[in-house]
């Protein structure tokens, strides 16, 4: 038989008479009084066969089942009872040769829009989960998303350039997956978290300007859009700047709108700074498809003598116009999340028909809130109010409707604070990583604590999808970041000094942003699940249940390691 000329989403009415060759899955068999039909799939679409009674092949086509993979001869002819919803519903393929290519047992999931299936059994049979064409078109999208950014970049004259995966293990950051040398015991590697310091190395050996898609590995708890390894944008530039970077992604993304979504991105995209995204939405990656901006209310509840608020040093909330879900086992929700997420808890006031009610309503006068308004009140620092009023505004906007799904909200959030402080440690932490260069070199040097950064992040629909900074270049100050961070020279010798000693001899300025590449595919595809848009993913409880890893290892390959079982 012919090589296959046409693909199974290809063929209309434009096609009657012509003889075709097809090849696929068969994703449904129907037996009609004599006529069998089939649905024949590819990766493409579907097209439907008829194999009729009187012909020599139909012995041999009343043998295929479902998922059995055949090749057909046949003749394209217009269809009696066509079918609106299939891009090749105005015609069937009349077969007059058919070659079964393999069988196929009954499947252990349907292969089904409609199985309802959990995700764990799908995720075990997940090279059968992906034959369905919603599972497919997750992955179609994310090779067209692909290709989309990398046309862009190379538009731009970046070169394509690898990292290694084996690496170093240095401090900080998440932690670290630890892969032991067989020639080496008591010695081993990590896999890269990133390929940070390999592409400033890039930089500093002339190479201007450096892309990759890098696969990226962190042994993090996982959550709805996060996994243990996943992939990056990586992205780095010579003798450019903080404008010039910015400029660069919202080039990428617009170009990926208009190819993929067949939408127009506005440009250029708005900037908040992280100090005001905290403030008024108590999040560092606030989706703005929405208002409900939170309010102080220290000043405005001061005249308030309020025991629960005693002490207190920030009032925050919101104030909302009534709503049927505002009910006491509503609210008793609303609590644990502000809980969970640093507030000491929720205080409330509702004005309804000229009268008040709520938690501390007995506490305050009609003038508080207006009437048909309820006033939401969280007391704490200012830091962990914020913060809970940032989680207690997603949990709202998304029960009361206020979310438009078919707006799209991509920010930018910049000057970032450089450090973060621990109490507890009494030191410093590197809030993006300890390479990121201060915005003023004498803040830093004199007042780290309230050092900002020249850092950066893309955000969109409340998802941070791109991050990166301009980086130290010079190898004083990045001496000086070390210690600040608390290392001893020996430390950073031992941990850094490859990297310290590339930068003594004329490293150029520059700077970078990775984007991930698993979360803009989610968001463009519209799924809140990174793992639809992997191939193969692991579970929330980070195992693979399919290659049922991860699994026991061999003693013998664990002492080849010079390791031991420890019981």
């Amino acid at each position: 038989m012919s090589t296959y000329s046409h693909h199974n989403n290809e063929l209309t009415i434009k096609n009657l008479n012509e003889t075709v060759f097809l090849k696929g899955w068969v994703s449904k068999v129907r037996n009609l009084g004599g006529l069998i039909f089939m649905d024949l799939r590819d990766q493409y679409g579907i097209t439907q066969l008829v194999v009729r009674p009187n012909t020599a092949l139909y012995e041999r086509a009343s043998q295929v089942r479902s998922e059995y993979v055949v090749e057909v001869k046949g003749i394209v002819i217009e269809r009696e009872s066509k079918n609106k919803f299939m891009t090749t519903g105005d015609i069937e393929i009349d077969v007059t040769e058919l070659n079964i290519l393999n069988t196929a047992m009954t499947t252990p999931i349907t292969i089904s829009e409609q199985d309802n299936i959990s995700e764990e059994v799908r995720l075990k049979y997940r090279y059968l989960d992906l034959r369905k064409p919603t599972s497919k078109n997750y992955l179609l999208q994310r090779s067209k998303i692909t290709q989309s950014i990398r046309n862009s970049l190379l538009n731009n004259n970046f070169l394509e350039l690898e990292t290694p995966y084996l690496v170093k293990t240095t401090p900080e950051g998440a932690k670290e997956f630890i892969v032991p040398s067989r020639l080496y015991h008591g010695e081993g590697y990590a896999l890269a978290q990133s390929p940070q310091m390999f592409k400033q190395l890039y930089m500093v050996s002339g190479f201007e300007k450096y892309f990759q898609f890098a696969r990226c590995f962190r042994d993090e708890d996982l959550r709805a859009d996060r996994q243990l390894e996943f992939t990056q944008i990586d992205i780095e530039a010579s003798f450019i700047t903080q404008e010039d970077i910015m400029k660069l992604g919202e080039e990428m993304m617009s170009n990926m709108f208009k190819d993929i979504l067949g939408k127009e991105l506005k440009l250029p995209i708005a900037r908040l700074t992280y100090q005001d995204a905290f403030d008024m939405y108590g999040s560092d990656k606030p989706d703005l498809r929405y208002e409900l901006k939170i309010e102080d209310l220290t000043d405005k509840l001061s005249t308030y003598h309020v025991p629960l608020f005693e002490s207190k040093a920030s009032l925050r909330g919101f104030t909302l116009p009534n709503n049927a879900l505002f009910t006491r086992k509503y609210f008793d929700k609303l609590t644990e999340i502000v809980k969970k997420n640093h507030g000491d808890t929720l205080a409330y006031v509702k004005h309804e028909g000229g009268q008040l009610s709520g938690s501390v309503s007995k506490f305050f006068d009609e003038n508080v809130v207006a009437d048909g308004y309820t006033l939401f009140i969280v007391p704490g620092t200012y830091e962990g109010a914020t913060n809970a009023c940032g989680a207690l505004r997603k949990e709202l906007a998304k029960d009361l409707g206020y979310i438009d799904e078919t707006l799209e909200s991509l920010v930018w959030i910049v000057d970032f604070p450089l450090f973060e402080y621990s109490e507890e440690d009494q030191r410093l932490y590197a809030r993006h990583h300890p390479f990121t260069a201060p915005k003023d070199l004498e803040d830093f040097r004199n007042n780290p604590k309230d050092t900002l950064a020249k850092a950066y992040d893309l955000v969109w629909n409340g998802y941070e999808v791109g991050g990166g900074s301009m980086r130290i270049y010079n190898q004083e100050v990045q001496n000086e970041m070390f210690e600040k961070l608390g290392f001893t020279q020996e430390e950073i010798r031992n941990k850094f000094g490859f990297f310290i000693d590339a930068l003594k001899y004329g490293t150029p300025p520059h700077g970078g942003i990775a984007f991930g590449l698993d979360r803009i595919v989610m968001l463009a595809t519209k799924t809140d699940n990174i793992r639809d848009v992997i191939a193969f993913p692991k579970t929330q409880s980070a195992r693979d249940i399919m290659m049922e890893s991860p699994s026991p290892i061999d003693k013998l390959q664990l002492e080849d390691l010079g390791l031991k079982v420890i019981k």
